[in-house]
Formats: structure tokens, C-alpha cells, sequence
């Protein structure tokens, strides 16, 4: 596996992944919120998790593209456009697991990325075409609806590497699944219509599809929908709706002779199946060393999403029409409200494709040009792929929700769980009106009226649920991240409609058995956290976490007039932060100074959870005096906001260096681990808690000795934010080596499941680096001074800065490639700022060139 920004003549590459490196890749193609079908290392298409659910594994019958060749007076050759098969996956109780097992195969492959652009490369020396796959879905920062399209792009790009012209034909195969997500359901009596409509590409060009739909199956039901399988091009394509029904695997073979004979489908009698496989082929020809190029769209719609957890005596036991909208059990896809079906889908998709293409390449492309380092690239562009995959979603009402993570058949951890979210800086920066929505389901559609916020949301927004849970994170991370939102968007409204809410959930940490009944700015009670337990007693966890709350709760207090409670929560924050720097910190790190509640009734309703101490006398499952990789995160989310230090500079570059020296490994060979491993043998990373001084408690919190890369990905940022940059790239370079194809999917990061939202913080590498701030309240940008092209996002416009050093001057070139920018005054550290009379606007492809010096 190489790692290095190659180009070729169409799209940009990260990362290049030679054979040795494959097995694992899976590149999630699909929008955000729609779910998505996976690119495979090898060129196959693995992973359909288009209904509503994950689906590991799961691949529909007769899934993969098949092409044929001929040179002219030679005998045709067929081969599935695929690498090879995998050593590790040749053996089983039936022979060989992969589907599909028996067609042949490219001799050859590598793959090349750069998110969400995959090129699967096939050579063969028996063949006389190459073939390159370029598959994509169009990502494009500050543009939610043309990234959220659910479609999978697939070119097929032919070189003829021969002296002589080649026919050629490609054909793709999908059976029908509509009835089944992969785990629930089944087809019936299913059906394939072959469809045909111009688009407006170029002149007297077709889209020609086969879609994919139901006869049986109820319209209510989640796995109802349509799925379309088409090609555009300007000749005629052929296809099977349906394959012969034959015994014994010979409706493959049928299939085969039929287009290994000459490139061309005939149509079968109708079987009765209710999963017919629809095949549709277009045929071309290659000049000589020339290469010409087929694109198919694999395009969905399914519109019945249902709630976290579905009960099935509230369904309305509908089956069809408007009935279904009445579901109580039903939040339905924001997706499908903008597509009739999954062939409106195709024929939108196609018809602007060569501008969705372009506009995503300006993206990458100004990304992957960008001088940052070549981890942290790939760390923020890779784990993007988590907002495509079926961890995030959009119900009809528009608003992001979040699963923490995926499991193999079902979301993992409901609730847009506030205190994972918390960590993910990639959503508010690239798309704001997304985090926005967010921050509307917390303080709208969780927080109740006495401030407690669930740190799991109920669907659908704003119902009511039984289950009582704050955590004191996850609560008060969501008034930084309400901060942070506000001031990207500059948008004072969200900020007067959301803040009632968010003073209540700060005044919560007052109640008596609260957080911080005695009101010192110093949260000692019941502390639910994303640890999954209590803990007791101050922490720089919940306690950083809770001074960058009252810090920004006084800015917007007073942005709002509400100057006595701005000055209350001042006071709060300053006896804090000194607090905790004079008796947490041990000279090395900050400490968790466990004190026990004096009885449970002690305790407020709903800060219990009931995963944490059984024992209050003597509570176990606690921190204490280990080395925590994120105690700090509250400070790192500080940094993120622009907002200073929040408690002792020289004490937060010392912890650092603290957790660099007692939490990172370079070996696990003789790492002990008593739950999940994310990390094994001679690989290198942070681990969660160290106690380099003894005094571990003889129960530690659960993960203690686990590893996990959104932790890693905080502290690394951290890091990179302190100036400790060497440590902060070492730290995110071992979590990439980990995720290299061999061993795991780059495109995957886990934790408590596949795609694990808490990895997104890894984009916050990007504002370490580029020192980026903007505030649409105050119409002010900066950067860090240094020479180089630099990649900017803020939610709601993205471009390129550049600096180049004159002397004590830096000349800047500030360009806007899409969205639009409003700024009055920017600045670069260190050197004077710039104020305009009045703001700037910059729409895409305009420009402004300023001198600051130092």
C-alpha cells in the first residue's frame, strides 16, 4: 500500500492500495441519509445497506457486471469485472463462500482513493482490454441535497491495449431483493420493467434502466420500495428481465452462454420467481490503443423508515397510499420526499451528473492539493464516508439523526446519543444546516422543561418516552456545540429559538442532587458519561466539559441581553477552572477525585442511568487516578470554538505530553485486554487509561484498557492544537496504518459498531492545522501565518487560502469555490489584521487578495 497524492488524467488519488491490501476495502457509495452500496477492493459490490438498516454481508443473487471482448477472426472472452478471490476465502464447508465464485477473473487489481472517488484497476495479459471502475456519489460541502442523492455512479473506463479494434459488451446483474433489507422480509412477486427516456447530457442521448419493483409486498412495510439498474449511452441496450428457472445453477450458466456468445442479451419466458434477475448490457467498440468509457447508475428509494424501535401494536396495519404516513411507527426518508421513485432518481441524477462531478471533484480535489499531511487527509476525508453509511439518517422532517455506530444487521445505540456526537467536528463544518437540525432535536425534541436533556433522542421528534437519562457530557457538550453552530451560521434566530431551552439544561446542574447542587462551578454529583457509567466526584472530563458550557453560556447570555445570568456564569466558570487546576491536576495529569453520594435518594431523578456502581458506599467502575486519553476533550472542543484556554495552559500542554508518555504503545504483543479489541499485536495506539503511578482502582470504568480511534482522533487534534506536532501526527498516522485494507476497511472506523460518528472528530485535524476560525456573528475569519494552499469549510461556503511569504509580508488569496462567504475582518496569528468598511461577499469562483504583516 502506497500513500501519496497522485493525479491521473480524470481524479484525484490519496491513497493507492496494491493487491496485498484489499480484502477489507469497502467504499461506501450512497448519500447522505439514503444508505449505501460498498465498492469492494476487487471491483465487486458488496454491503447493500440500502433499506433502512445495515446489511453486512448482504449482496443480492446474481449481483456483478460481466464483460465480453472480441478482436476481430479471435474467439470472444468473458470475465467478470472483478480481481481475483482471496486466498483466506477459498475454503468452506461447500466449497468457496463468495458469491458468485465460479466466473472468471481479472489476474490483476489495485484500488485508488481519494473519498468519495474509488478507481478499482483490473489488468489481465489473457484479456485485451483494461478496465478501470470509477465509482462515486456526489459530496459536495454546503450543498446537503446534492450530497444526500441515493445512488451509486459506476464507470466502467476500457483501454485497448492491442494494435487491433475490440468489441466489446458490459452487462450488470441484480436480482431482484425488493421485500428483504438482508436480515427481514422476503421478495414477492416481484417484477422488472425495462425503462428508456432521454436526458439532457448531450443530444440524442438515452437512459435506458431496468427498475426494479413489487406486486406483493406491502407499500408500508420498510422494505418496500423500487431500485433501478441503468446505463446512459446513445445505442441500444439489451436485457434480460428475468433469468431462465433452471435447476441445478443453470440459469447462471444459461446466462453466460448466452452473452459469452456474443455480447447481447435475449429476453427469457417469464419464470415464476419472486426475485427475477434483471441484466441489462450495452455494447461498444475500442479503437486501438484508445479507451472508451460505460456509465451505469445503481439509484433506490425506499421511503419507510421507522423509529429506533419499532412497536408493533402502535402500527396502523396500513397497506397502502396516505394510511402509511399515519404510522406512528414511521419517520419515513427525507430522500425520497424529493424523488418520485428510484428511476425519477436515475433519470435527476443523470441529467446533471457531469456538474455533480465536477463540483465534487473541486471539492477533493482542493482537499487532497491542500498542504496538510497525508494522514490527515486521508483521517478527514475517509471517515466522511460515516455520514453516507446507515450510522446518520434524515427523516421526512429533514433532520439529521445518529446512530453511535452501525452493528452487522441493525443500528448500534439510538438516539443521536449526545455524548458520542459530541465529538465529530466534520457535519457542523461541512454541513452546517445538517448540525443545525441537530442541535434542534437536543434542546427542542430532547430537553425536557426541567432541563434535563436524554442523551438519547426519542423518534419521532418531540414525543414523549418513559426512559429518563442525562449525561453530563453529553448535556453540556451540547451547549458548546450550540455555540460553536451559532456562530458558524451567524444565525441569531437559531440562537433566540434554541437558548430558552439551553439555559434550562444549563440550570439543570443547580438542582439539588444535581451535577453541581453547591453551584462552585465544579460538577461533583452522579455523573453518567460516554463511558457508559457514573462516575462520582470531580473529573477533568465532565468538569472541562462543564467549564466550556458556563464559558459559552455566558457569551450567548449576553449576545441576548441576559447580562445577569452572562456575569452568574462567568463567576461559575472562573471558581472552576481554578478548582480544578489546584486539586485535580497531580503535576503530570489531571486526576478523578472519587467521593462517594451520601445516600441514594441523594442522587436526582434521571443522573442514574443503571450501568455504573452497584456499590455507592464504595462505588466501582470508576476513573481515579489513571491517565485518561481524554480529559481534556472539553479543551479541545475549546479550541475548536476559538474560546481560549479554559483552565491552565501549562497544565493542558503537560497532561499531553502525560498521555503521549504513559497512554501511547507502539507494541500490543503484550497488552492485556479484557473486552473489545480494536488494536492487536505489533500495532500502535493511544489506550484509553494508564495508571503510570498504581492506585488502579480493582475495577476500573469498562474500556480502560480498550482503544478507540475517536478518543485517539480528540486527543491527537488536541495535540496538533498545543503545537505537539509530531505527537499528534504519530498518533493519527497509527490509527490510519490500522485501517489499511489488509486489516480493516479504511473506510470503516469502529467502535460500538461499523462507521462510529465519534471517528468524525478526526476532521478537527484540519482545523488544528490551518488554525481556521470563522464567526458569521461577528463577520471574522483567521487562519494560522504559513506559507501554502489551505482547504477552509465553515458549514455554509468552502475555497482554498493561500499564503505566500514576502518578507514580513504574507500575500492572501482567499477563494470561494462554493457557497458564499460573508466576512468584514480577517486575520493570520501573529501578524496585523484586516477590517473592511463594509462585509465581503464571495460567492463561488470569486476571489479577494489581502496583505497582512506581521
Amino acid at each position: 500500500m502506497t500513500k501519496h497524492h497522485v493525479k491521473t488524467p480524470e481524479w484525484p488519488v490519496l491513497t493507492e492500495y496494491d493487491q496485498r491490501h484489499l480484502d477489507r476495502i469497502a467504499l461506501p457509495l450512497g448519500g447522505i441519509g439514503t444508505g449505501t452500496v460498498s465498492l469492494g477492493g476487487r471491483g465487486d459490490l458488496r454491503d447493500w445497506e440500502l433499506v433502512n438498516r445495515p446489511a453486512k454481508g448482504f449482496k443480492p443473487h446474481n449481483a456483478f457486471f460481466a464483460l465480453w471482448m472480441q478482436l476481430a477472426g479471435a474467439e470472444p472472452v468473458t470475465r467478470a469485472v472483478e480481481g481475483r478471490i482471496s486466498p483466506h476465502d477459498y475454503e468452506g464447508a461447500f466449497g468457496c463462500t463468495i458469491p458468485d465464485h465460479g466466473l472468471p477473473r481479472f489476474r490483476n487489481c489495485h484500488f485508488r482513493a481519494a473519498y468519495p472517488f474509488g478507481q478499482v484497476c483490473l489488468t489481465d495479459p489473457d484479456v485485451p482490454l483494461d478496465v478501470r471502475i470509477e465509482a462515486f456519489n456526489p459530496l459536495i460541502p454546503a450543498d446537503t441535497q446534492r450530497s444526500a442523492i441515493p445512488a451509486a455512479i459506476l464507470r466502467f473506463v476500457f483501454t485497448n491495449k492491442t494494435s487491433e479494434p475490440v468489441s466489446a459488451s458490459i452487462c450488470g446483474n441484480i436480482g431482484n431483493f425488493i421485500g428483504t433489507d438482508g436480515t427481514n422480509g422476503k421478495p414477492d412477486r416481484n417484477f422488472n420493467t425495462v425503462m428508456s427516456e432521454n436526458v439532457a447530457i448531450q443530444n440524442g442521448t438515452l437512459l435506458q434502466g431496468i427498475k426494479m419493483q413489487s406486486r406483493g409486498v406491502n407499500p408500508c412495510a420498510e422494505q418496500w420500495g423500487t431500485v433501478t439498474l441503468s446505463v446512459i449511452g446513445k445505442g441500444a441496450a439489451t436485457y434480460r428481465t428475468g433469468w431462465a428457472n433452471l435447476s441445478w445453477g443453470d440459469s447462471l450458466l444459461d446466462f453466460w452462454d448466452d452473452f459469452s456468445s456474443d455480447g447481447k442479451l435475449e429476453e427469457r419466458p417469464a419464470a415464476e420467481r419472486d426475485d427475477p434477475t434483471a441484466s441489462l448490457a450495452m455494447g461498444f467498440r475500442v479503437p486501438a490503443q484508445a479507451t472508451r468509457h460505460v456509465t451505469f447508475l445503481l439509484t433506490w428509494h425506499f421511503p419507510n423508515r421507522l423509529v429506533w424501535s419499532p412497536k408493533p401494536e402502535l402500527s396502523t396495519g396500513c397497506c397502502a397510499g396516505d394510511n402509511c404516513m399515519k404510522d406512528p411507527n414511521r419517520v419515513g426518508n427525507e430522500y425520497t420526499t424529493r424523488f418520485k421513485d428510484a428511476w425519477d432518481v436515475a433519470l435527476q441524477t443523470a441529467s446533471h451528473l457531469p456538474q455533480l462531478e465536477a463540483d465534487t471533484l473541486a471539492f477533493v480535489n482542493a482537499f487532497v492539493s491542500s498542504n496538510l499531511p497525508g494522514v490527515v487527509k486521508e483521517a478527514a476525508l475517509y471517515n466522511l464516508s460515516t455520514l453516507r453509511s446507515q450510522t446518520a439518517f434524515r427523516a421526512e422532517d429533514g433532520r439529521l439523526y445518529g446512530w453511535e455506530g452501525c452493528g452487522d444487521k441493525a443500528g448500534c445505540c439510538h438516539g443521536s446519543c449526545t455524548h458520542v456526537w459530541n465529538y465529530e467536528q466534520a457535519t457542523p463544518f461541512l454541513f452546517g444546516e445538517l448540525a443545525c437540525s441537530m442541535r434542534e432535536v437536543e434542546f427542542i425534541g430532547a430537553t425536557h422543561d426541567d432541563g434535563l436533556m436524554l442523551f438519547r433522542a426519542p423518534l419521532p421528534f418531540g414525543s414523549s418516552t418513559d426512559w429518563l437519562g442525562a449525561a453530563a457530557d453529553g448535556q453540556m457538550g451540547c451547549l458548546m456545540k450550540l455555540y460553536r453552530d451559532w456562530q458558524l451560521s451567524g444565525d441569531d434566530r437559531l440562537l433566540a429559538r434554541l437558548w430558552p431551552h439551553a439555559r434550562t439544561a444549563l440550570e439543570f446542574c443547580w438542582i439539588p442532587g444535581g451535577w453541581d447542587s453547591d453551584r462552585d462551578g465544579v460538577m461533583e454529583g452522579c455523573q453518567h458519561n460516554t463511558m457508559d457509567v457514573e462516575y462520582y466526584g470531580p473529573n477533568p472530563q465532565m468538569g472541562i466539559w462543564y467549564l466550556g458550557a458556563l464559558f459559552t453560556a455566558a457569551r450567548m447570555a449576553d449576545h441576548l441581553g441576559e447580562h445577569d445570568f452572562a456575569i452568574y456564569c462567568e463567576r461559575l466558570y472562573q471558581s472552576g477552572r481554578h478548582w480544578i487546576d489546584e486539586h485535580l491536576f497531580n503535576g503530570e495529569y489531571y486526576e478523578h477525585e472519587v467521593r462517594p453520594p451520601s445516600v441514594e435518594s441523594s442522587i436526582a431523578a434521571g443522573l442514574r442511568v443503571g450501568m455504573g456502581p452497584t456499590n455507592l458506599a464504595e462505588p466501582e467502575l470508576q476513573l481515579g487516578t489513571g491517565c485518561l486519553v481524554d480529559q481534556l476533550v472539553g479543551q479541545y472542543m475549546a479550541h475548536v470554538c476559538n474560546l481560549g484556554y479554559l483552565v491552565d495552559a501549562k497544565h493542558v500542554q503537560t497532561t499531553l505530553r502525560s498521555i503521549m508518555k504513559y497512554n501511547y504503545k507502539s507494541d500490543f504483543s503484550s497488552h492485556f485486554n479484557h473486552l473489545r479489541s480494536f488494536v492487536l499485536n505489533d500495532e500502535s495506539a493511544l489506550v484509553m487509561a494508564t495508571y503510570p503511578h498504581g492506585r488502579r482502582p480493582r475495577r476500573p470504568f469498562p474500556y480502560y484498557n480498550e482503544v478507540m480511534t475517536g478518543f485517539e482522533y480528540a486527543a491527537a487534534v488536541h495535540m496538533l492544537y498545543e503545537g505537539q506536532t509530531s505527537a499528534g501526527l504519530k498518533v493519527i498516522g497509527s490509527i490510519r496504518d490500522r485501517y489499511d485494507g489488509l486489516k480493516r476497511n479504511p473506510f470503516d472506523e469502529a467502535e460500538c459498531g461499523h462507521h462510529y460518528a465519534r471517528a468524525m472528530a478526526s476532521w478537527g485535524a484540519v482545523l488544528a492545522l490551518t488554525g481556521f476560525h470563522y464567526s458569521g456573528v461577528h463577520q471574522s475569519m483567521a487562519f494560522k501565518a504559513q506559507a501554502g494552499n489551505y482547504f477552509w469549510s465553515n458549514g455554509y461556503a468552502w475555497g482554498i487560502c493561500d499564503q505566500m511569504q514576502r518578507g514580513n509580508e504574507m500575500k492572501v488569496k482567499l477563494k470561494v469555490l462554493g457557497g458564499v462567504l460573508r466576512f468584514q475582518h480577517f486575520s493570520l496569528t501573529g501578524m496585523t489584521g484586516i477590517s473592511f468598511k463594509s462585509a465581503k461577499v464571495l460567492k463561488a469562483g470569486e476571489s479577494v487578495t489581502m496583505i497582512c504583516r506581521s
